[in-house]
């Protein structure tokens, strides 16, 4: 076998079809189209997905797949879970390395879920009424936020 004597098989390479060129193509007149109609027109195309009327899929299957990106941001924590955190200072950092938290958090919210059993000061992080009635109750105190330097980059 030589690389100059290479061939395609046999009917791999076809001519292509001339339409258009009389009738003995078989091509002609209509020229494949058929007679009138949408499909014979020029211009013609039709939309991606189009299902002839029918609902298409697209439309028919429910809607998926969109995750705020103020939800990567943002995170509650449960009252219950601060009992886990040994220190009685508590703001996000100590939130972070406790693990109640992901590292990319930038503002937290402690909401009232269960009891929290010692007294606590929580400073830089959001409280939610029945929570911070529940931190004072036992003892502890919540710090309001310093706005100036709790500001998100781009808000």
């Amino acid at each position: 076998m030589r690389l100059n004597t290479l061939k395609p098989a046999i009917g791999a390479k076809t001519k292509r079809t001339r339409i258009g060129r009389g009738m003995g193509s078989g091509f002609g007149k209509t020229c494949g189209y058929g007679h009138k109609g949408q499909k014979a027109r020029s211009g013609y195309g039709r939309k991606t997905g189009f299902e002839g009327g029918q609902m298409p899929l697209q439309r028919r299957v429910p809607k998926f797949g969109f995750t705020p990106k103020k939800n990567d941001n943002h995170a509650e924590v449960q009252l219950h879970d601060l009992n886990r955190i040994e220190s009685t200072k508590i703001d996000l950092a100590e939130l972070k390395k406790a693990g109640l938290v992901k590292a990319s958090t930038l503002n937290a919210k402690v909401i009232l879920n269960g009891k929290i059993d010692k007294a606590i000061t929580l400073v830089g992080v959001r409280v939610t009424v029945g929570a911070k009635l529940a931190i004072e109750k036992t003892g502890g105190k919540v710090e309001p936020i310093d706005v100036s330097t709790n500001l998100v980059a781009g808000r």
